[in-house]
């Protein structure tokens, strides 16, 4: 019987140069198995088409996807987190702020900016989850104030992207401050009457969801989104109860009365001046 392949050559090697790497990134498996490309993926919204898994995605993504032809003005983009108190846990924080910084080519865990949205001004403060989990430490709350008493002056349409781990424990009760803070500006925003729109997207934990997160005119999520403040298993102990299945998704979250409505990543830029129109009795732009 004769071998259906046969090398005729013993020894090929291929000079290193020559060698053909697949590119990263070319294609995205979701949690339930589903695999697509990259490229489709980020023309569906960063959505899986075949099982409508809403992939997590950054600032970046979120400013693509909220400003008109992506055109924005970052505010306070040079930012950074200082380390007062010295803290080291595994390595220290101050090393750790310089790693986040490198790999993520970010200066800390939430970008604000300005741009137009749907032919109107709008103001964006997103986080950014690969920095350190998304957590709210110093600089985190003091952009948020910033953006915040930006839209006051500009009379300018609020938006709040949250996606955390909670509060950064670094920075330990300095990091806890941000959440009177930024409530304390927030309502300002409020006196003002000019429009908050809050978005939670996966996950959005901890101090966050117990400070600005939750404090919208309107309080929208993507769906499957994770919200809560701790964690099931905290939440079991502390109850000792069983929880359900679909403990802390965006859909549990909104049946028990903390969200408005979920809104599919794809319709949230026309929702998101949806919203704001109908809070300002403005004509509803189509």
């Amino acid at each position: 019987m004769t071998a259906w392949f046969k090398r005729k050559e013993k020894g090929i090697q291929t000079a290193t140069e020559e060698k053909k790497d697949t590119p990263k990134g070319l294609w995205y498996k979701s949690p339930t198995g589903k695999i697509v490309e990259s490229e489709e993926l980020a023309k569906n919204f960063y959505v899986s088409p075949e099982d409508d898994y809403h992939v997590r995605i950054g600032s970046k993504e979120y400013f693509e996807i909220i400003f008109d032809d992506n055109k924005f003005r970052e505010l306070n983009p040079n930012l950074t987190s200082k380390d007062p108190l010295k803290f080291e846990d595994t390595k220290k924080y101050s090393d750790r702020l310089k790693e986040a910084q490198k790999k993520t080519k970010l200066k800390d865990a939430v970008r604000t900016a300005v741009g137009k949205s749907m032919g109107k001004d709008l103001v964006v403060a997103c986080m950014d989850f690969s920095f350190i989990g998304g957590s709210m430490g110093s600089v985190v709350g003091e952009k948020i104030a910033r953006a915040i008493d930006y839209s006051i002056k500009k009379k300018l349409p609020f938006l709040m992207i949250s996606k955390s781990g909670g509060a950064r424990m670094m920075e330990a009760a300095l990091s806890l401050m941000q959440l009177a803070k930024t409530s304390a500006k927030l309502a300002q925003l409020a006196e003002a009457k000019i429009p908050y729109i809050s978005l939670c997207t996966d996950p959005t934990t901890g101090g966050t969801t117990a400070s600005y997160a939750m404090l919208g005119d309107i309080n929208i999520s993507e769906p499957g989104a994770l919200i809560g403040f701790a964690g099931p298993r905290v939440v079991k102990e502390a109850t000792g109860k069983e929880l359900p299945e679909d403990f802390q998704t965006a859909e549990f979250v909104k049946e028990h009365g903390f969200l408005d409505f979920i809104v599919h990543r794809r319709d949230l830029k026309k929702k998101i001046n949806l919203y704001i129109d109908l809070i300002q009795n403005n004509p509803v732009r189509s």
